[in-house]
């Protein structure tokens, strides 16, 4: 303790920057945005999968979505500056709105009776908004912000104080 100002001594938060400096030094944004992406994207697609098979959108894989998109980055990129969350939130919203695409693409081929890549291929903008529209619901909103939290929460290493 300092004697003048009662608090810890210099040395200690000087050994406490040092230790920070070296964290930062093993952060990889490039391997955590990679590895998010990566992560939402195959988590869209099992999300896809999962709606279609069940006719059911169950807010659960928005959630699981966020949290798996976060733990990646986390893994990846040992992160503490904020960029990370940031970067997670943001890749946890998209993952989550590409799983509702994917889905709704998903539905609109089982009702042509097509296969999935062929009415992937034949969407322009217009049909892409529609679809959206029509599989948009207001409590996408709730799990999407449920999502984005947990992207931002779980790609940290470390929280630095």
């Amino acid at each position: 303790m300092d004697q003048t100002t009662g608090s810890a001594a210099p040395a200690d938060a000087s050994a406490r920057e040092l230790i920070i400096a070296d964290i930062r030094k093993q952060q990889n944004l490039l391997l955590a945005v990679a590895g998010g992406l990566g992560t939402a994207i195959a988590a869209a697609i099992g999300w896809a999968v999962i709606t279609v098979v069940t006719q059911m959108e169950l807010g659960i894989v928005a959630i699981a979505v966020g949290y798996a998109v976060g733990r990646v980055i986390r893994e990846l990129g040992k992160g503490i500056d904020p960029v990370f969350g940031y970067i997670g939130a943001a890749l946890a919203l998209f993952g989550c709105v590409l799983g509702n695409f994917l889905s709704a693409v998903g539905f609109y081929a089982q009702s042509q009776h097509i296969e999935f890549g062929q009415a992937f291929a034949s969407l322009d903008a217009g049909m892409a908004q529609r679809l959206m529209e029509a599989f948009f619901s207001p409590m996408d909103l709730i799990f999407y912000g449920i999502a984005i939290y947990e992207g931002y929460r779980f790609s940290f290493k470390y929280r630095a104080h």
